[in-house]
């Protein structure tokens, strides 16, 4: 009986990874292999949060796209100085031809509490791309799917939302979106 129940859980967990990973349309893909993981080569865990207007925008939901997952907070000095170099790099590259991808994208992840403070530095620093938040601040649910535990971290996800590298910064994070251009 124990080993019916191991195969029927391992059954449900492998058809888990296998519809996150085909992004829920059935796609067969070489990705449904890939665990879902925080290391470089795995499947990033979906994240599902409110933008600043209330609507719930799920990571898996920019599948296709090359993304970047960016944590950051309005009162965190080091993301706010690096907030100008992520803002060149997306308007860099959200558009440009990628070999595999169909643009670049931002999930900026907020550990806020405050909306008002997260909404304010969203137009203060120009963040014109997909801003999400619980305003868990450092119990954000995000945070701990992935591990942050310093900020600004980030990680990027080529277009089947696999790990490919994480914490870049400045000439480092255009440097590694260049490699993915056509």
């Amino acid at each position: 009986m124990k080993r019916i129940g191991f195969i029927v859980a391992f059954g449900l967990l492998t058809i888990g990874q296998t519809a996150f990973a085909g992004g829920g349309n059935g796609d067969k893909t070489e990705i449904q292999d890939k665990k879902i993981g925080l290391n470089i080569g795995d499947v990033a865990p979906d994240l599902k949060f409110k933008n600043p207007d209330g609507k719930e925008v799920s990571l898996a939901s920019l599948r296709g796209k090359v993304v970047l997952i960016d944590f950051w907070a309005s009162w965190c000095r080091p993301c706010r100085i690096e907030n100008p170099n992520v803002v060149s790099a997306y308007t860099k590259f959200k558009t440009a031809s990628f070999k595999s991808a169909k643009g670049f994208e931002v999930y900026g992840v907020s550990l806020d509490k405050s909306q008002d403070a997260w909404v304010g530095a969203i137009k203060q620093d120009g963040l014109n791309w997909t801003n999400v938040s619980d305003l868990g601040g450092w119990n954000s649910a995000g945070a701990a799917t992935y591990g942050v535990r310093s900020i600004p971290g980030n990680f990027l996800l080529d277009e089947n939302g696999v790990i490919i590298a994480k914490n870049l910064r400045g000439a480092n994070l255009h440097a590694e979106l260049q490699k993915l251009v056509k």
